[in-house]
């Protein structure tokens, strides 16, 4: 679709996430958009506890094995080194990229891109597993071969988003609303703006940038789809602390299990790969005459005492016991399910609706999103004004064809097995059919 004929007069982003913030702060400061209201709505006071950009820390890296998204990474990191990543909001501890015997193709390619865009002195292959230990300094280690980047690192990913509110709030243009969206608000085949649970705010266009919840908004079943990813926490003495502090991210792409250096004694083990579905049947959000089945997140908020599945906090700890020998038996203090919003290929989904006009999409962070948080909001406006970068337009674009109801994501980054439900592995039986 073609940008809109002239500027809205509002604007209302639904989620203050990555993509929300990021969106609302990029028009604020346009001169096209100066007559423009701009309101960002989010159905939890702010910040989102269950949100997937709320957490203790998340990769920064340029290291892709797509030129494009490495590329926009290198862009957004350089943004990382200056304002956005003060006051310990980033930190340049490098990154170790694994893989297993036979599997690292993904890893073979970030290498050879990553040495085109950044200091090549800074990048050195680790040609076996005894460089990889020597590199990581923990007394352990994990995959065949790989290499390290010291020009990566990782954020504190709750400070950054709350960096990126600060800077909406700063620049007077946003109006912040806490509120929960039950549909979408048509007129005509138009969407004019949102309903409520309690009253309706309309707007001249609506920006979806609900994450992991955009299945309950408008039906992406084959473009688009949640999935939720483990999560586990450590607690270290201090002694622990001063020791680790300085280690390196190891992320294993044969496995998914990936180790972020500690802070404020708190250690992060995690996995990316597959994750679990949850199959829920609600209204059809285009036709409420049907139902549909989609994975939609259940998180902390749902479930005060959730805990990761067994299979889950094995494979922590088996991580754990591989990277970091010496805290192989330590407890975990609590864990998490991240919920993120896959799509077929892993790119995003950043584009005006085909068929709903009125209606732009900034979804489908694929579990990579956060670290474009300095850089994506121009991008999606770009978008918005018909102006979406050449490399990206095929990427970005609204897909032609789907892939069935179910989503799982090919982009060569996810290992591990596919299917999983959540219910089924926590031990419980649901029908949901």
């Amino acid at each position: 679709m073609a940008e809109p004929a002239r500027e809205p007069s509002s604007i209302l982003i639904i989620g203050s996430g990555v993509f929300g913030l990021s969106t609302a702060l990029a028009l604020s400061h346009r001169p096209r958009y100066s007559q423009t209201s701009i309101t960002v709505l989010d159905r939890s006071p702010f910040p989102s506890p269950d949100g997937s950009s709320i957490d203790s820390s998340r990769i920064i890296r340029a290291d892709y094995a797509d030129p494009a998204y490495a590329s926009l990474a290198a862009e957004a990191q350089a943004l990382w080194r200056g304002k956005w990543g003060e006051e310990g909001r980033y930190s340049e501890s490098g990154l170790v990229m694994v893989a297993d015997e036979g599997k690292a193709d993904y890893v073979q390619k970030s290498f050879e891109n990553v040495r085109g865009l950044q200091d090549v002195k800074a990048i050195e292959e680790l040609k076996e597993r005894r460089d990889i230990d020597r590199t990581m300094g923990t007394g352990g280690g994990s995959g065949a071969w790989g290499y390290v980047n010291w020009n990566s690192g990782w954020a504190d990913a709750e400070t950054g988003i709350r960096f990126a509110r600060k800077l909406c709030e700063e620049s007077g243009r946003v109006r912040f609303v806490t509120a929960e969206v039950v549909r979408l608000a048509r007129k005509g085949g138009q969407v004019i703006g949102v309903e409520l649970r309690h009253g309706k705010i309309t707007a001249d266009l609506v920006v979806l940038a609900t994450g992991a919840w955009t299945g309950k908004l408008i039906d992406l079943r084959g473009r688009a789809d949640a999935s939720g990813h483990i999560l586990a926490y450590l607690e270290l003495t201090p002694h622990e602390q001063q020791r680790l502090g300085g280690m390196p991210i190891l992320l294993n792409f044969s496995t998914g299990m990936f180790i972020i250096p500690p802070r404020n004694g708190v250690l992060k083990v995690a996995r990316h790969d597959h994750g679990y579905k949850n199959p829920q049947r609600i209204p059809n959000p285009e036709n409420t005459d049907s139902t549909i089945v989609v994975s939609l997140p259940r998180t902390q908020l749902d479930e005060p005492s959730q805990w990761i599945p067994r299979e889950g906090e094995a494979a922590c700890r088996r991580a754990l016991a591989d990277i970091i020998p010496s805290l192989a038996d330590r407890p975990f203090k609590h864990t998490r399910i991240c919920w993120y919003t896959d799509t077929p290929t892993g790119d995003f989904l950043i584009t005006h609706h085909p068929t709903q006009p009125g209606l732009f999409l900034a979804t489908g962070g694929s579990g990579h999103a956060y670290k474009f948080l300095p850089a994506i909001g121009e991008k999606v406006v770009d978008c918005i004004e018909g102006n979406t970068p050449p490399e990206f337009r095929e990427k970005w674009g609204w897909p032609e064809h789907t892939t069935g109801d179910a989503v799982v994501t090919q982009d060569g980054s996810r290992r591990g097995r596919i299917g999983m439900l959540l219910d089924t592995e926590l031990g419980r039986e649901k029908s949901w059919l």
